[in-house]
């Protein structure tokens, strides 16, 4: 690891916009530079695909930490986070009491605790996935828990304060103007843990939401008859979040989707504490309560991506898409989620099997696996 902020990455397959290019990639404090090369340390790529840093938009934790119950663990998971290629994320608060959700903002904006030594991915701000759910679609989150949309945005509901995902059921009453609102303060808006119909999706859709929260699961699916949630969002222009665990979504059906939507598919971990420990198996299972309810994976997104490639048949370099360039886009990060001369230096070099080998965020070289 390296405080470094400016290298000459050599050797490496460069995934551009344009394609696979082998060139040596140039950073210079932290940006990817296209001039000469400056006088930062040579790192030596040979062998390895460089892609863009990976983003999650829906991570409840990991390598045993828990974001529902120690939300300042954000920057404990951020640091681990690198070695799964992550460098940028959404930490995901799952339906809370207002105390926890003011704990998970101060959190954020209090940064780590130690700013001059912390390495790790950057937390763009946080994903609240509740609590305004549809209780015959609460999955894993706390019934008891669910609250009605109220009529007046919560003044905290902005991205300076630190929400910068909002996930949220349509047909709830005064969806539609909450939507508008929170898009108008620069919030992105998700919808799901829903049984709202066609109609009331494309209600939400026109006041502002742009994503779906993990297709198909806790959402009215499709029907010959009654087109659920699933299938608005297949239709609409949306981007699609989707668990590519194998479980959350079984393969075929992730193939499917592919086909249906490739451009708009945003792989999301939906990770929770048993990423990254012995608890959680090689092949990254779902995560389950006691009564069988899914509540979580423990697959990184580098599983994700690998998993992609296995269950369509995509490229490397379509898949990374899901997890890169396309997640950037629903977001708004234009400073990132490509290889191009003035953005970010958040690069994820892998092996030949996928698997991550090198990880810097912002030019720093903050996971060296080899």
């Amino acid at each position: 690891m390296t405080g470094v902020l400016s290298h000459l990455i050599c050797g490496g397959d460069v995934l551009t916009p344009s394609g696979w290019q082998e060139f040596d990639l140039n950073v210079v404090e932290g940006i990817i530079s296209g001039g000469a090369s400056g006088s930062g340390t040579v790192v030596d790529a040979s062998g390895l695909k460089v892609v863009p840093g990976f983003i999650d938009l829906q991570i409840n934790g990991g390598w045993g930490h828990d974001l529902q119950r120690d939300p300042a663990s954000l920057w404990v998971l951020a640091q681990h986070l690198v070695e799964v290629g992550v460098t940028s994320f959404l930490p995901t608060l799952t339906t809370n009491g207002y105390s926890r959700r003011r704990e998970a903002l101060s959190a954020w904006r209090s940064g780590p605790p130690d700013a001059a030594a912390f390495a790790g991915a950057d937390p763009v701000g946080w994903h609240l996935e509740g609590p305004w759910l549809a209780p015959s679609r609460h999955g894993a989150h706390s019934r008891e828990l669910l609250q009605p949309i109220p009529p007046v945005i919560p003044p905290e509901y902005t991205p300076a304060e630190g929400v910068r995902l909002v996930t949220l059921a349509p047909e709830l009453a005064g969806a539609a103007q909450m939507i508008s609102d929170l898009t108008r303060q620069g919030v992105v808006v998700s919808v799901g843990h829903s049984e709202a119909t066609a109609e009331q999706a494309r209600r939400a859709f026109e006041a502002g939401a742009t994503m779906g929260t993990h297709l198909f699961n806790a959402m009215s699916g499709i029907h010959h008859r009654e087109v659920g949630l699933a299938a608005a969002l297949l239709l609409e222009p949306s981007y699609l979040g989707i668990i590519v665990d194998g479980v959350h979504v079984v393969p075929d059906v992730v193939r499917l989707t592919w086909q249906m939507a490739a451009h708009r598919m945003v792989a999301v971990s939906d990770a929770v504490a048993f990423m990254g420990t012995g608890a959680a198996s090689a092949t990254g299972d779902a995560v389950r309560l006691y009564d069988g309810t899914l509540a979580g994976s423990s697959i990184g997104l580098d599983g994700a991506v690998r998993n992609l490639m296995a269950f369509t048949g995509c490229q490397l370099a379509e898949a990374v898409a899901t997890v890169t360039e396309i997640p950037a886009s629903c977001l708004g990060l234009s400073d990132r989620g490509r290889i191009e001369v003035g953005r970010r230096a958040d690069l994820t070099a892998l092996d030949a099997d996928g698997r991550v080998v090198l990880t810097f965020v912002g030019g720093r070289l903050v996971f060296d696996g080899r």
